[in-house]
């Protein structure tokens, strides 16, 4: 009581305010996966609409203007505002859960990141409402992205992601620092989940690769807004160089996107086949390895722009060594399946859909790391059809096999199975009819980013045809899937702490969903996958390390959202070159960085009579 007594009471909101102000993870993990569940929906009906276009020759359903906006705000938004923020979610709510810590390292850095992410978002898609959306292509080529697109729809993107940047720039920080620094006592790294390997690992590769992208698109935003001449080669500038960038920010990006998806089936496969994952310190050095790698193999982009067959080699090697720590994943995925009694659950499904569909787009990128074969492959929809299989097939498989498996821990209540089971099925039969016949229209000669194609060309109506009736199916299963949710949302929580029975990890030993403080006392570690070690020992609940007290928490600030709005403003003020505007927003984001160095806030406690009362409750 005389901590409480001494740092005062907690800033009570309630409401929506409670939400915007809060700097909990669990929260802001919920946050992040409602706002990149919403962009999900926008990049898929984005893409139903391209694909309408395509489904017949001499379409007019769209203008190719409106095509090249459509294309580029699909690949920006599912890669940048949709797929990683998902993931952001799931790492901010699963894994201090899975540390046995109270929250993040950084919690008012924490909310800060997901504003700027969301504020950024917002300026990517203003033209939707403005007139004038990006129309480049999510890769936004010079000289395409600068002199040959006017309009403000260009500096949506490159200021819009900029914003949005900072956030996932600061929010990897955040994790990195939480993994190292907040582990409970006895979890040294070898004994940390395989999720939170991965999320540290994408963390690192995200801190490197998200700075250069950085530097990148600032130079772009010179080019447009400042007539600079970093990419105009008629006066000393150079294309390729933003190509370069680009690319050694892009392909991480795509081992950014897929190692968290491999942390999630490193947790439900186990889990679902009621057996320890097979080869744990040999996943843990792939998941390394493949990280390293992703940084050698950048240019595989680039093999017909002319750098030479000493560099193409160089490339296409690396680009193929990546496959071997890869594959030491799959098969050690399908090993941890042999001889289990494997739980078909929709998470498992995923899980299992998952292994086959993302080998195929390993596979072709083995082909597309031939530089001699890439000069028939480059630029077609055969790159369409294996970029997919990699994030959709992988990447997207991965995040709704996450999202069945942790549903219940987050929210307290289990989707329906059926509904679950009904939605993988279209999503898997839709994903594989829309892009496996992609290949075929890529090899015999269909350029990818045109908005139509002549009648007559073999097997293109027929090819197109087909694909567009799968992403119809792709996304009914989505809306089965939103069905599901609304059902369940209308239940009472009723799940179990160990909702599957067989959980491994630490998230596994609290109530569903656990409370704020999230455990009561430190958890103690006694080996690796802790919560299964304490149920073999015949124990219902962690170790303590520690005695039960006080739990101090943080209180929650608006200033994360002002500073956000600040660089929002900021933002529209350089797009416009209104001078003012700029110098009050960057004026916002100074303001309330003063006002946080200055105003001290240690927080609050909970006392140990509230949380033996919140624990009786919760069982």
């Amino acid at each position: 009581m005389a901590h409480a007594q001494a740092l005062g009471r907690k800033k009570r909101y309630s409401g929506i305010m409670d939400w915007i102000t809060t700097v909990d993870h669990k929260k802001i993990g919920i946050l992040y996966l409602v706002t990149g569940g919403v962009f999900f929906l926008l990049a898929g009906l984005e893409a139903i609409l391209f694909r309408i276009q395509l489904m017949y020759p001499m379409n007019d359903f769209l203008d190719a203007q409106t095509f090249n906006e459509l294309v580029t705000m699909h690949g920006t938004t599912m890669l940048f505002l949709a797929a990683l923020p998902i993931l952001f979610g799931f790492f901010n709510y699963i894994l201090p859960l899975q540390l046995g810590a109270r929250d993040v390292a950084f919690p008012f850095l924490n909310a800060l990141g997901y504003w700027t992410f969301l504020f950024g978002g917002l300026l990517l898609n203003l033209g939707f409402f403005t007139g004038g959306l990006p129309d480049s292509g999510w890769t936004a080529y010079p000289p395409l992205s600068t002199e040959y697109s006017p309009g403000f729809g260009m500096d949506y993107y490159s200021i819009g992601l900029q914003i949005a940047g900072i956030g996932t720039l600061v929010g990897a920080i955040n994790f990195i620092v939480t993994i190292v620094n907040m582990r409970a006592p006895g979890m040294t790294m070898m004994r940390m989940p395989l999720f939170a390997w991965t999320a540290f690992i994408t963390s690192i590769l995200i801190v490197f690769a998200f700075s250069a992208f950085g530097v990148g698109i600032l130079m772009l935003t010179f080019d447009r807004v400042f007539d600079g001449h970093f990419f105009n080669a008629a006066v000393g500038g150079n294309v390729i160089l933003w190509q370069h960038i680009f690319w050694i920010f892009g392909h991480p990006e795509v081992y950014i996107l897929i190692l968290p998806a491999f942390g999630i089936l490193s947790e439900v496969i186990p889990t679902f086949s009621r057996k320890r994952l097979f080869g744990y310190t040999s996943m843990v050095f792939a998941t390394a390895l493949i990280g390293f790698l992703g940084f050698m193999v950048w240019a595989h982009h680039m093999f017909t722009v002319g750098m030479g067959s000493v560099a193409n080699i160089l490339f296409a090697v690396a680009t193929m060594l990546i496959a071997v720590p890869t594959g030491i994943k799959i098969f050690n995925w399908i090993f941890t399946i042999w001889k289990g009694s494997l739980k078909l659950t929709t998470a498992s499904l995923f899980a299992v859909g998952f292994i086959p569909s993302f080998t195929m787009g390993g596979v072709t990128g083995v082909m597309l790391a031939m530089a001699a074969a890439d000069y028939q492959y480059h630029d077609t929809y055969f790159v369409v059809a294996h970029f997919h299989y990699v994030i959709v097939g992988g990447t997207v498989h991965g995040i709704f096999a996450a999202f069945f498996y942790w549903f219940p821990k987050m929210f307290g209540r289990k989707l329906n199975e059926t509904l679950g089971k009904i939605t993988f099925w279209l999503f898997l039969i839709g994903f594989h009819l829309t892009f496996f016949i992609q290949h075929w229209l890529g090899l015999i000669g269909m350029p990818r980013r045109v908005y139509t194609f002549l009648d007559g060309q073999t097997g293109w109506n027929e090819m197109n045809f087909v694909s567009t009736i799968g992403a119809f199916l792709m996304g009914v299963a989505t809306i089965i899937l939103l069905i599901n949710i609304i059902i369940t949302a209308m239940k009472p929580k009723d799940a179990e702490a160990d909702t599957w029975e067989d959980g491994r990890t630490m998230e596994w030993a609290m109530p569903s969903p656990p409370p704020v403080y999230n455990f009561k006392q430190t958890p103690l570690v006694r080996g690796l996958d802790a919560w299964w070690v304490e149920k073999r020992a015949g124990n219902d609940a962690m170790t303590p390390a520690e005695p039960l007290g006080p739990i101090h928490m943080p209180n929650g600030s608006i200033l994360p959202v002002i500073m956000s709005i600040g660089l929002f403003i900021a933002g529209l003020g350089i797009m416009h070159h209104a001078t003012w505007a700029s110098i009050g927003g960057f004026g916002i984001l100074a303001v309330c960085m003063i006002i946080r160095s200055l105003i001290d806030d240690p927080g609050y406690y909970i006392d140990p009579a509230e949380i033996e009362g919140k624990e009786v409750k919760a069982s």
